[in-house]
């Protein structure tokens, strides 16, 4: 393949592995009830996007899938706000940096993904 790095299957695994990181990684420090809410949200809105790229991979339409993008970006953008939380709860988690890089990252390419959908109207 000529651009493996951006090819869809590689963008699954890098979303699957984005939920697996938090999961293992920030979303396990639950010492009192608000830090074990914050854990929950950040699990829910991480490990979404995922399942939610691959509906996308068999949208029935053009603007199904482009749906099923926003959804994606959507979530990531929850996921940093509740890294962002976590951070200001538990601060220098060198683990939630570098997931909050990747969310960022991840953010990045559902941006300019939609923005190609949206040009090839």
């Amino acid at each position: 393949m000529a651009n493996d790095a951006y090819s869809p299957e590689r963008l699954q695994q890098r979303l699957v592995m984005f939920g697996v990181g938090v999961c293992r990684g920030p979303a396990r420090a639950r010492g009192d009830a608000i830090t074990a809410h914050v854990a929950a949200q950040l699990i829910r809105s991480a490990t979404a996007p995922a399942a939610i790229c691959a509906e996308a991979r068999s949208a029935e339409s053009r603007r199904d899938f482009q749906h099923k993008m926003q959804v994606c970006l959507k979530e990531l953008r929850e996921t940093a706000v509740w890294l962002q939380f976590l951070d200001a709860l538990h601060s220098g988690d060198p683990e939630r940096t570098r997931l909050a890089q990747e969310c960022n990252e991840l953010t990045a390419i559902f941006v300019a993904s939609l923005r190609t959908v949206r040009r090839g109207r």
